[in-house]
């Protein structure tokens, strides 16, 4: 019978040992299969009383077959599937066949099963199938016998059979339930670490199974040997959450979500009735902090883990945590920025974090207050990356507590904002006002967030130091800073309409629609056009007919009716509209009222909302029987109206109906409206416009801003007159020539008048009132007269080929009349005629003519810049001085090759005495630099870096913008190149071979100028701050690059002669050598930039291993440029300065030790050639440091003696000491030198008071020498010689 012959077949293969053959192994296993398959009971009784004979012999053939590795693990599996049948086999004597060696051959084989498959393998597995295809064959066994007939479903291509591996896996199960493995720890260990392993191996099988049926699977298993029949149920967690911890730690994929519900709902679960178990749990977060990357992403998973653990712990166990998350706050740095991003996590996932629930003022002792002053001392932390995370997380948690009434009362308190009084004062203020300007983006940004959820929370009542933070961060050198900025600064405004709020916008917002940055310029238009535009809207459309009519008191004042039109307006509308037409910001407003014309952004109910306010104020003022003529529109409310355009044309006769206001400025705005709306204007109406705006242009008795706008509408009404362009351009230049005849009429007349004055008989003045007319008269004339020059030069802007030929001899008349050429004067009709210093306003309104007539002719321009260059150089009139700079920079425009050889006369004005002028040359010169019309070349560069330390805070603002944000962009080599030179220019050196040249006496004073001469503290320390932002805006390797050009080009020169020493701008710049060369901005970022970069990167998303190995590769190269340049140049170097006594010698054994401490461990190395000059060096900057220690230890004993008090003298402390190693050398310095003053002391009062005399003059014997002679009191030289031998070393303190 078949059952006999199998039984026999598996006795006598047990018995036969196996030889190592697979296929023997394959046989055993296939005939023991078959064998179990069977229902007769009494064979397999016999099978059992067999076997158990040769029980050992048989564990250890099942063991090698599951340890098999052939068929990528097929047989291992297939004999692992018979010995688990076996087990679970009736009446089966388990004890007898169960091993812990087979148990761990059985998990080691679906472990192999699980494992990537390679093309190799797929391809032996092919052949061994086929190979066993045949062997079945010749047995004459089917797939039957083998127990897997239906498995063909979900077999994959190269074999792996899901059916097999779900089938040992429910077996594996089963005899867990009655095989315990309290005696087995190892077994059990592996099954649990085995178990763990399937999610994470069988993912590559994913679509050969159903993934769902495994992960139960292997959670009924790891839940069945949490019980205590497999041990303590403890250490059997606690192995199990070990296990579990990378799939935990693990991006979001099925296997972590296994694990992370097998930990939250089952431990858990059974954790609630067993006390040991709990206590497991509870330290289980604790576990996976420590466990916790330090990378960014993994860091992120460990932190959802940790909080699903801890949302499911009870509420004693979750404040275990929250305390544990306290003590992490003060430890590494890892630990602390964990704890940062889990407390916003805890906060708002975890319930009633203040204490509010069942108290109305919320706990002062709840967990949440903890939390909050935790990530608030985080704010301030050293580490960068930490800082920048504990400020967008206290923003997110103070968002998120912003939404429920009582929490916001709480949170207020929390940071510091005491309800009314606080006055946007908190905590947080000082904190915010370091933070926005931290050194770090990331930091700077963070800030920003959270200023802009802390207005919310305030209303938007901040204080006014931090407006004027957010402000200056508007102009940060990084985009996203600068997008931050605008978004903070808008939301204020957006809830707070006060006077600085609104004040501080309007400087910081809008002139950003100058940015380089396209999209920072939309959203300058989009935030203006809804905090200003639409805001006016509303304040326009709530005013109705009848809200002019308020009660009328008897006594109104100017203050009552301002204070009724202010109430009138809401939404601060009149505070708004007036700072609109602030110099400061109508520039910025132009350019975006401009734009969002342009785009069909400006609707027309805009104007209809201006016109409302316009009209309601002057029916208020009438109201109050105020007379008309004293009244004026809201301030702002015309220049904002005359920027409107794209009005239809309804909205355009409301426009010209608003005529009434007689303020200057008014009148202009209104003529611009005028202009705007011209074009749509009836025929006849233009008409009569148009002529009485000639006939009050040609009385020349405008103000100037009124000229222009005169002008202008009457080109624009001329348009509406003709019926054709040809018609309408004839028409202008029918009246632009009678205006410049009339114009130049009255200037020949002045002229003349001033002639004849001059060279008629001067009389005694007569009194009274003959006297004053005269004046008045003359006044007169002269005011007209400079009103017709600008009626000129507005006219030849409009028509640039009106005919000029005879005011040009009246214009050079005029601004020749102060040349003291005496062969000009003679040449001249008028030439001894001083109109500068007869009429100033119409010698400098005659330059400003001039110079739009020389745009208007190239011809006339080709010969009348040079004069303006001369005038711009010898003015002492800084008005004319900024027409002039804004003249010579327009003709850079339009004549750019004439005007460059003048460029360095153009930047002298960079270091003119007036703000105003050197404001004016610094914003005009970086618009050209920026369109490219001038070069960074030459001198050009080297002149703009004074402007980093101005006199002016406005001009120090520009000039780090121009620095940090476009020239780094538009010329990143610009500071790079031009470093070393810089540092001579700036001292004013000529010390330099390089720098000799015939005219270095002419160029030496030209440079002084625009040097910072001199080695006091004041301009050292201006100099270094343009070195400091030089190298800010330098990439590594340019740093590096830097460093090695300063030691070759100015130390090496120095040690070689050719850089004179001797020389006071010489020993600056050596001196600002040694300054650079130790400063941290080159230093640390060249060889510990790398980390701060990764932090950067980090935050920011980016590879940090990109950025970590760029790093060690720019280490690297300053090492190796330390040990082959710096070192031999820096001894060559201290040599000379020893040789010649030089001050110097401090500074650069200052500037040695801190480039040595980053390589205190390589100093060896470095000088490994040269032992004797490696311990030289090391015991000269001991001995330096040690003269550095006793100086101020003496410093401080000398303090101490001339208190007198009897108080003890204040020890050196580690702040006023440069570094930790030498506060121990000042300490016993300090101790040496006490004690020497307090010897003398003794010594004093055992003498009476009186001092110790010398060794000459005391009575001593006298001793022979040994050659026989009495000894004098000068010692042999041999003895001197030998005292000269005998080396000093520092002692061991000192070292």
């Amino acid at each position: 019978m078949d059952e006999e012959l199998l039984l026999t077949r598996i006795i006598t293969g047990i018995e036969g040992g196996g030889e190592d053959d697979e296929s023997h192994y394959h046989d055993l296993v296939t005939d023991l299969k078959s064998l179990l398959d069977t229902d007769d009971d009494e064979i397999l009784n016999r099978f059992y009383g067999s076997l158990s004979s040769v029980a050992s012999s048989f564990l250890r053939c099942v063991s090698a077959a599951m340890d098999s590795p052939v068929e990528s693990g097929r047989l291992a599996i297939l004999a692992s599937d018979a010995y688990l049948s076996l087990l679970l086999s009736t009446n089966c004597p388990v004890f007898t066949f169960f091993s812990p060696i087979a148990f761990l051959s059985l998990l080691g084989s679906i472990r192999r099963y699980l494992k990537r498959r390679n093309r190799d393998d797929s391809a032996a597995q092919g052949s061994n199938s086929q190979r066993e295809k045949g062997n079945k064959k010749k047995r004459g066994r089917g797939k039957r016998n083998l127990g897997y007939e239906d498995d063909g479903g979900e077999t994959e291509e190269g074999g792996f059979d899901a059916k097999l591996l779900f089938r040992v896996l429910d077996r594996l199960g089963s005899v867990l339930s009655f095989v315990h493995l309290d005696r087995f720890p190892d077994s059990l260990k592996s099954l649990v670490q085995t178990v763990s392993e399937i999610p994470l191996s069988a993912l590559e099988h994913s679509g050969f199974l159903n993934y769902d049926r495994l992960m139960d699977m292997c959670g009924k298993i790891l839940g069945g040997v949490l019980s205590s029949d497999h041990g303590d149920m403890a250490i059997t967690a606690a192995e199990i959450s070990k296990s579990l911890t990378p799939l935990l730690l693990m991006g979001k994929h099925q296997a972590r979500s296994f694990a992370l519900g097998f930990v939250s709902r089952k431990l858990m679960g059974l954790a609630k009735d067993n006390s040991e178990l709990k206590k497991v749990v509870s330290n289980l977060p604790k576990f996976f902090v420590h466990k916790s990357p330090e990378k960014a992403e993994p860091r992120g998973f460990a932190v959802e883990a940790i909080l699903e653990i801890v949302k499911a712990m009870e509420v004693e166990d979750q404040s275990d945590f929250v305390d544990f998350l306290m003590k992490m706050c003060q430890g590494k740095s890892n630990y602390r920025i964990l704890a940062v991003d889990l407390i916003p996590l805890l906060i708002s996932s975890l319930a009633n974090p203040l204490g509010v629930i069942g108290s109305e003022d919320g706990s002062k002792d709840s967990w949440g207050l903890s939390c909050l002053d935790a990530l608030l001392k985080r704010c301030s932390d050293t580490n960068a990356l930490i800082r920048a995370r504990a400020l967008s997380n206290l923003a997110q948690v103070v968002g998120f507590l912003s939404g429920d009434a009582r929490s916001r009362s709480i949170l207020k308190h929390a940071l510091g904002f005491n309800g009314e009084t606080s006055e946007g004062k908190g905590v947080v203020t000082d904190l915010l006002k370091k933070r926005c300007v931290d050194e770090k983006a990331a930091v700077r940004r963070a800030a920003l967030l959270l200023v802009t959820k802390l207005t919310s929370l305030m209303g938007g009542c901040f204080d006014g130091s931090i407006l004027k933070t957010m402000g200056t961060s508007c102009s940060d050198p990084l985009i996203s800073i600068r997008k931050a900025a605008i978004s903070a600064l808008s939301e204020a405004f957006r809830i707070c309409t006060d006077e600085i709020v609104t004040t501080e916008w309007l400087h910081s917002v809008p002139r950003m629609i100058m940015d380089n940055e396209t999209s920072i310029q939309e959203e300058c238009e989009n935030v203006f056009h809804e905090l200003v535009l639409e805001r006016i809207l509303r304040a326009g459309n709530v005013l109705s007919p009848d809200s002019a009519s308020l009660p009328n008191n008897g006594n109104t004042t100017s203050k009552n009716l301002d204070g009724d039109i202010e109430a009138l307006f809401p939404e601060g509308v009149l505070v708004l509209l007036r700072e609109l037409c602030n110099s400061e910001v109508s520039p910025w407003v132009t350019k975006i009222c401009g734009s969002l014309g342009k785009k069909k952004r400006l609707k027309p109910r805009v104007a209809f909302a201006l016109q409302s306010i316009i009209k309601e104020s002057e029916s208020l003022w009438l109201s109050r029987s105020m007379p008309i003529n004293k009244w004026t529109a809201p301030a702002g409310a015309w220049f904002l109206l005359s920027e409107s355009e794209g009005l239809d044309e309804q909205g355009e006769e409301q426009g010209v109906e608003c005529n009434s206001s007689t303020w200057a400025g008014d009148r202009v705005c209104l003529l611009q409206t005028i202009s705007n709306v011209s074009l749509q204007l009836p025929a006849e109406p233009a008409a009569d416009l148009a002529d009485n705006l000639l006939k009050k242009i040609e009385k020349f008795n405008l103000h100037s801003a009124e000229v222009d706008a005169h002008v202008k509408a009457l080109k624009t009404l001329c348009k509406k007159k003709a019926c054709a362009s040809e018609e309408s351009d004839m028409l202008v230049k029918k009246w632009v020539e009678q205006l410049l005849s009339k114009a130049s009429k009255v200037t020949e007349k002045y002229i003349e008048g001033v002639s004849s004055n001059n060279h008629s008989f001067v009389t005694p003045a007569t009194l009274g009132s003959r006297r004053s007319k005269r004046l008045d008269s003359v006044s007169k004339k002269l005011s007209k007269v400079v009103t017709a020059v600008y009626t000129i030069g507005s006219c030849v802007i409009i028509y640039p080929s009106a005919d000029t030929t005879k005011i040009v001899p009246l214009l050079h008349t005029v601004i020749t009349s102060g040349n003291s050429d005496s062969k000009l004067k003679n040449k001249l009709p008028q030439g001894d005629v001083c109109l500068k210093q007869k009429a100033p306003p119409l010698y400098s309104q005659s330059w400003l003519t001039m110079a739009k007539m020389c745009l208007a002719d190239g011809k006339l321009a080709k010969r009348y810049i040079p004069l303006f260059a001369q005038e711009l150089e010898k003015s002492d009139c800084a008005a004319l001085r900024n027409n002039l700079v804004v003249a010579m920079t327009d003709f850079c425009v339009h004549y750019t090759a004439m005007i460059e050889c003048y460029i360095p006369k153009i930047t002298k004005r960079l270091r003119d005495p007036c703000e105003v002028v050197r404001r004016q040359t610094f914003i005009l010169l970086s618009r050209l630099l920026q369109r490219d019309y001038v070069k960074w070349r030459g001198v050009l560069f080297l002149r703009f870096l004074l402007s980093l330390v101005d006199e002016s805070e406005k001009i120090r603002r520009l000039a780090d913008f121009l620095f940090g944000s476009i020239l780094k962009v538009k010329a990143p080599l610009l500071a790079y190149n031009s470093f070393v030179e810089a540092i001579y220019v700036l001292n004013d050196c000529h010390a330099h071979t390089g720098h000799n040249n015939p005219d270095s006496k002419q160029s030496k004073t030209k440079d002084q100028a625009f040097s910072v001469r001199g080695n006091d503290e004041r301009a050292r320390s201006k100099r270094m701050q343009i070195y400091i932002t030089l190298l800010k805006q330098m990439a590594p390797e340019h740093l590096l690059a830097t460093f090695a050009k300063l030691c070759a080009e100015i130390l090496a020169a120095a040690s070689d002669g050719m850089l004179n020493i001797e020389d006071v701008t010489g020993q600056a710049v050596l001196q600002d050598a040694f300054q650079i060369l130790a400063c941290k901005e080159i230093r640390l970022s060249v060889s510990r930039g790398a980390s701060s970069e990764t932090v950067e990167m980090e935050e920011e998303g980016g590879d940090s291993n990109a950025a970590a190995a760029k790093g060690r590769a720019i280490t690297q190269a300053v090492r190796k440029g330390l040990i082959q340049n710096t070192i031999p140049i820096f001894i060559e170097l201290k040599r000379l300065l020893e040789s010649k006594n030089s001050p110097l010698t401090g500074s650069l054994m200052d500037c040695l030790r801190v480039l040595l401490k980053d390589y205190k461990n390589e100093i060896e190395e470095m000088l490994v050639a040269d032992k004797q000059l490696q311990k030289e060096l090391i015991y000269d900057m001991q001995k330096h440091e040690a003269a550095k220690a006793r100086s101020m230890a003496n410093q401080g004993v000398a303090c101490g003696t001339s208190r007198g008090n009897g108080e003890p003298e204040e020890p050196a402390t580690s702040e006023n000491v440069r570094d930790s190693g030498l506060e121990s050398r000042v300490v016993a310095a300090a101790a040496d030198a006490v004690a020497a003053k307090a010897a003398r002391s003794v010594l004093k009062e055992i003498n009476g008071g009186a001092a110790t005399p010398p060794l000459s003059a005391m009575s001593v014997p006298k001793l022979r020498s040994s050659r026989g002679g009495i000894q004098s009191g000068r010692p042999s030289a041999d003895v001197l010689e030998s005292l000269r031998r005998r080396p000093t070393f520092m002692s061991d303190d000192e070292s």
